[in-house]
C-alpha cells in the first residue's frame, strides 16, 4: 500500500498559514512551507563561527520533509549566487550579500521552495526551512516531468503511480510502458523497447547500484516492491555522464529509509501476483536510526499445491535496510535483498506436452556512506555485491501445424521435439565513488566506479528449430548451436566529471566528459555529454542534449537479451562496445496550474552493434550440398546464408521520432479528473549484411491514456487505454518442400546423412513455411494493438484501507504478439492453403486487490 498521507491537503496547507505568519517570507508555490524561528541555533554546527569581525552575514539551518519532519539530504540551497547541497543531517550554511536574501531550495520529490529571509545581525540567521513531497500533497499519483536543469527526457514516476495504474500489476516496468518512447516488447510482460533500442540496452540502478535480473515470474512482475521506494527515475535519452555502459534508457530506483519517526509501523497487500507485508520503525536507543523489512510471496502457487502435484511457477522476496546518522553530516545505510524463484510444471493439452522447469535465485546487498565537505560539498560512496543464477528450461512436443501435405481431410500432425536449457551465473562486486561541490553559479561532479564481473553461460538446444526467426534468436532460431559454454572474467570501470552552470535564473548548462575502460574488450572509451535548459518565463521551458555512449558485450547483459551471441574471449575475436550518438530537444509548456503539455524530438545513430555473423560460405555449400533433392525441386532448398550465434560489430542503425506528453495534475480535492496521455511516432532501422530493415520492435504510431475519476471521496474509476500500430515482423513467403534424412540410404546412393523431400504415406509432397533470406528480415507488420485496462478502487475515510477490483483488456480482443502460420488442404492447389493465427494475446482476466496500512 503506498504511504498515504494521514493529515489531508486542506489541514497541511492550513499548517503553511500558520507556521510562515511568524517569519517574513513568500513563498513561489502555494504548496511551500518555511518556519524561520530567527532565534533558534542548529543542533550540531559543522561550521564554527568565528569571531563577528571576520566572519560575513550568513544563513544557516535545516531543510526538513514536511510530512515525517525528517532532514533532506541532497537538496540544493541557492542565495544569490552562493549554491550549497544540504548534508545527509539536511543541514546547510550559505554566504547572504544583502540584509534580506532570497532562499531557493530544490529537491528531487519536492515542491521547489522560494522564500526571502531577514539577516539583520551581523552573527547571521538560522532557519528551518520545511518543504512538501510532490505526493503527500494530493494524496494521488502522476507522471512528474523533469526537474530544472536536467536532460530532455526524464520523467519522475511516483510509486503510488505505480501501485493504482490499471494494468500495471504493481510492476513499475509495466506503468513506464504507457509513457512516450517506451513500448512493451510482449503484451503481458514487462520487458520494453526504448526508443528504438533492445531492451538489453536499459540500465537499471537500484541506489546507485547495477541491478542485472530486475525482473520477477519472466517480467510479469518487477524485483521492485513498490512499497518500499521512495521515487522511479526514467531517463528515455540525453543521461548524465555519471552512468555508462548503456545505449538507450536508465532507470534509476531509489529505495526509501523506514519511519524513522515511529517506533512501529507497516503496512499490507494483497495482489494478484504476490502478498507482501512491510515493518519499519526507529531503531532503538539510536538516534537517527531507522529500518525497515519487507517481506513479499506469490500465493497462488501455495494454493496450487494443495490440488496439484506440480509446483507452479513463484517467487519470494526479503529485503531489509537500516540507516543510521552517527553524527551531523553523516549516514550510514546496509541494504539486503534475497529472492528466490521457482517452477517444475507440465503442460498437457492436444498441441502441447511439455515440461518447465526454472530455479532462479538473486541476492543483492550494499553499503554507502554519505557526507559533507565543509559547508559546499558531499560525499558518497556505495560498495555492493550482488548474485544471479538462473538454472532454467523445457523438454517437449509442440504440434508442428505448419508442414503437410496437401491431403484431404485431416492429417496425422508431426510432432517437433525440443530440448532446451540455460544457465547464467552472474557475479558482480562493485564500488563507487561520487563528489559534489557547490561553488556560486556552479555544481561540480566527480566520481568513478568498478566491476569485477564473473560471468558463465551454460547453453543447450536440441531438436527442431524455429524456421519463422532469426536464426541467432533465443526462440529457437536455426543458427543456434547444439550447445555452448563459456565464461568470462573481467574488470569495466568508469570516471566522469560533470559541471552544471546556472546562468541566472533561466538557463542552465551541464557538460560532462566520461571516459570507460572494458577489460574484456581492452577498450578505453570516451564519452561527452552535454544538456541545457531554458526558462522562457515561469510556464515554459526549453531542454536539449546531446552525448556518446557505448555498451561493452557481456554475459550480464543475458537476462533481457532478444538473441544468443557467443561472447568467449571478446578481445581474440577483436569484439568493440556499441556506441550510439543521442541527441533531444523538447519544449513543456503549462497549461493553468494543473496541466501541463510536453513535445520532444530525438535522434539516435547506432554504430559496431553486435549482430550474428551469417555461416560462412564454405558452410553454406556444405549444408546445401546435404540436399539430394531431384533438378525441378531445386529451388525448394534453402540456399540463402543463415544467420549464427557467431558475435560480429557489423550491425549500424538509427531511430528518431517525436514525443508528446499532455499530463493534468491533482491539485486539490475538489479536482476529479487527473493522469496523462502521451502520443510517439517514431521510426527504427536497422543496417547488416549489406541491408536496411526496420528494427523488430519497430512501432510508427502509439497512444496510451491513464485516466482517473473521483466519483466521490471514496471512490475512484481509473482506466488504462492503449493503441498502437504493430511492430516489424519477418512474414512467409510462401511454402517449400519440406527435407527429411534419409538415414536407411533409400536412394542407395551410399549417402546416410543427407535431406530427401519429405513425402507422407500416399507419396504426396510435404510442405512447410518459406520465410525466404535475410532480405526478408522484418518486412511485414503485426496487425494493429488495442486494449482496455479497468480499476474501480475504494479507500476508507481514513486512508488505512484500499480494496480495488481490476479487469484486464476489458473488450476481450485477441492482440496478436505473434502471428503463428498454419497449413490446411487446399482443393484448388497442389499445394496446402497458408493462413495464420494470432497468438500471445493477453485473455479478459478479472482481479482483486487489498491494501492496509497499520
Amino acid at each position: 500500500m503506498p504511504r498515504l498521507l494521514r493529515t489531508p491537503a486542506a489541514v497541511l496547507c492550513a499548517c503553511a498559514v500558520i507556521m510562515t505568519a511568524a517569519a517574513p517570507a513568500t513563498a513561489a508555490h502555494r504548496h511551500d512551507l518555511i518556519v524561520n524561528p530567527s532565534a533558534a541555533q542548529p543542533a550540531a554546527s559543522s561550521n564554527p563561527r568565528a569571531p563577528e569581525s571576520a566572519t560575513p552575514r550568513v544563513v544557516s539551518g535545516i531543510v526538513r520533509d514536511a510530512g515525517s519532519n525528517a532532514p533532506v539530504a541532497g537538496a540544493t540551497v541557492t542565495a544569490g549566487d552562493a549554491r550549497v547541497i544540504t548534508g545527509a543531517d539536511g543541514r546547510f550554511t550559505v554566504p547572504a550579500q544583502t540584509e534580506n536574501v532570497t532562499l531557493r531550495v530544490v529537491a528531487a520529490g519536492y515542491f521547489d521552495l522560494d522564500t526571502t529571509v531577514s539577516v539583520a545581525s551581523p552573527n547571521g540567521s538560522v532557519v528551518e526551512l520545511v518543504i512538501v513531497r510532490e505526493r503527500a500533497i494530493s494524496e494521488h499519483a502522476e507522471v512528474r516531468s523533469a526537474a530544472p536543469g536536467t536532460a530532455p527526457a526524464t520523467r519522475r514516476v511516483d510509486p503510488a503511480e505505480v501501485l493504482r495504474t490499471p494494468g500495471a500489476l504493481d510492476n513499475i516496468f509495466r506503468a513506464l510502458q504507457t509513457l512516450p518512447g517506451v513500448v512493451a516488447t510482449q503484451e503481458a510482460l514487462g520487458y520494453m523497447s526504448v526508443r528504438g533500442g533492445s531492451p538489453d540496452q536499459n540500465l537499471t540502478l537500484l541506489d546507485g547500484v547495477e541491478v542485472h535480473d530486475p525482473y520477477r515470474l519472466y517480467g510479469l512482475a518487477s524485483a521492485f516492491n513498490p512499497d518500499t521506494i521512495q521515487r522511479f527515475d526514467l531517463a528515455t535519452g540525453g543521461f548524465s555522464a555519471r552512468y555508462g555502459d548503456r545505449l538507450s534508457s536508465l532507470l534509476t530506483v531509489e529505495s526509501r529509509d523506514g519511519a524513522a519517526g515511529r517506533s512501529l509501523g507497516g503496512q499490507a497487500s494483497l495482489s494478484i501476483t504476490d502478498a507482501n507485508v512491510i515493518v519499519e520503525g526507529a531503531i532503538p536507543r539510536v538516534d537517527g536510526g531507522s529500518w525497515l523489512v519487507s517481506a513479499r510471496r506469490t500465493y497462488y502457487d501455495v494454493v496450487a499445491d494443495l490440488v496439484s502435484d506440480q509446483t507452479f511457477p513463484g517467487f519470494n522476496d526479503l529485503q531489509a535496510k537500516a540507516t543510521w546518522a552517527p553524527r551531523a553530516g553523516r549516514k550510514l545505510t546496509v541494504f539486503g535483498l534475497r529472492s528466490r524463484q521457482g517452477g517444475d510444471f507440465r503442460v498437457d493439452d492436444d498441441d502441447v506436452d511439455v515440461r518447465f522447469q526454472d530455479k532462479t535465485q538473486n541476492t543483492l546487498g550494499w553499503a554507502r556512506f554519505e557526507t559533507t565537505i565543509g559547508s559546499r560539498g558531499h560525499a558518497m560512496t556505495v560498495v555492493g555485491h550482488s548474485d544471479t543464477r538462473i538454472d532454467a528450461g523445457f523438454d517437449g512436443l509442440f504440434a508442428d501445424q505448419a508442414r503437410r501435405s496437401n491431403a484431404p481431410g485431416d492429417v496425422p500432425v508431426r510432432q517437433a521435439t525440443v530440448r532446451y536449457g540455460y544457465a547464467t551465473l552472474v557475479r558482480d562486486l562493485s564500488a563507487r565513488q561520487e563528489l559534489s561541490w557547490a561553488a556560486r553559479a556552479h555544481t561540480l561532479h566527480a566520481g568513478a566506479e568498478v566491476h569485477g564481473l564473473s560471468t558463465t553461460l551454460d547453453f543447450s538446444l536440441l531438436g527442431d528449430r524455429n524456421p519463422n526467426v532469426n536464426g541467432s534468436s533465443l526462440q529457437g532460431g536455426a543458427g543456434l548451436p547444439d550447445a555452448l559454454r563459456s565464461e568470462i572474467r573481467s574488470t569495466r570501470g568508469g570516471a566522469w566529471v560533470e559541471d552544471t552552470w546556472a546562468l541566472g535564473r533561466t538557463v542552465s548548462l551541464q557538460s560532462g566528459l566520461r571516459i570507460d575502460h572494458v577489460g574484456a574488450t581492452r577498450e578505453t572509451l570516451v564519452s561527452p555529454r552535454l544538456s541545457a535548459a531554458w526558462s522562457l518565463g515561469t510556464s515554459t521551458r526549453v531542454r536539449s542534449a546531446f552525448g556518446r555512449y557505448t555498451q561493452s558485450p557481456g554475459y550480464e547483459k543475458f537476462g533481457q537479451t532478444d538473441y544468443l551471441l557467443d561472447l568467449t574471449d571478446p578481445s581474440r575475436v577483436g569484439l568493440r562496445s556499441q556506441q550510439a550518438l543521442v541527441a533531444s530537444a523538447s519544449l513543456e509548456r503549462d497549461l493553468g496550474t494543473s496541466a501541463s503539455v510536453r513535445v520532444e524530438g530525438y535522434y539516435k545513430h547506432f554504430d559496431d552493434l553486435l549482430v550474428g555473423q551469417l555461416e560462412s560460405e564454405p558452410v553454406r555449400l556444405a549444408r546445401v550440398a546435404g540436399y539430394d533433392f531431384p533438378g525441378e525441386l531445386q529451388s525448394h532448398i534453402p540456399t540463402d546464408a543463415i544467420i549464427t550465434s557467431t558475435p560480429s560489430n557489423d550491425g549500424q542503425g538509427r531511430a528518431y521520432g517525436v514525443d508528446v506528453l499532455v499530463r493534468r495534475t491533482t491539485v486539490s480535492s475538489d479536482t476529479r479528473l487527473r493522469g496523462w496521455a502521451s502520443y510517439t511516432w517514431g521510426k527504427a532501422e536497422r543496417e547488416a549484411y549489406g541491408i536496411r530493415y526496420p528494427f523488430e520492435y519497430d512501432r510508427r504510431h502509439a497512444v496510451s491514456t491513464v485516466l482517473a475519476y473521483q466519483l466521490s471521496p471514496r471512490w475512484e474509476l481509473a482506466t488504462t487505454t492503449r493503441v498502437a500500430s504493430g511492430f516489424a515482423r519477418t512474414e512467409p513467403l510462401g511454402l517449400r518442400v519440406a527435407g527429411t534424412a534419409d538415414t536407411t540410404d533409400s536412394d542407395g546412393d551410399g549417402q546416410r546423412d543427407e535431406l530427401r523431400p519429405e513425402r507422407d504415406a500416399d507419396g504426396r509432397l510435404v510442405y512447410m513455411v518459406d520465410f525466404g533470406g535475410v532480405a526478408n528480415l522484418q518486412r511485414g507488420r503485426l496487425p494493429a494493438f488495442f486494449r482496455v485496462d479497468a480499476r474501480l478502487t475504494w479507500r476508507s475515510s481514513s486512508r488505512r484501507w484500499e480494496i480495488y477490483g481490476e479487469v484486464l483488456n476489458v473488450t476481450n480482443r485477441q492482440n496478436a504478439g505473434a502471428l503463428a502460420p498454419r497449413l490446411a488442404h487446399d482443393p484448388s492447389s497442389d499445394r496446402p492453403l497458408l493462413t495464420e493465427v494470432r497468438e500471445q494475446s493477453l485473455p479478459l482476466l478479472p482481479t482483486l486487490g487489498l491494501r492496509v496500512r497499520f
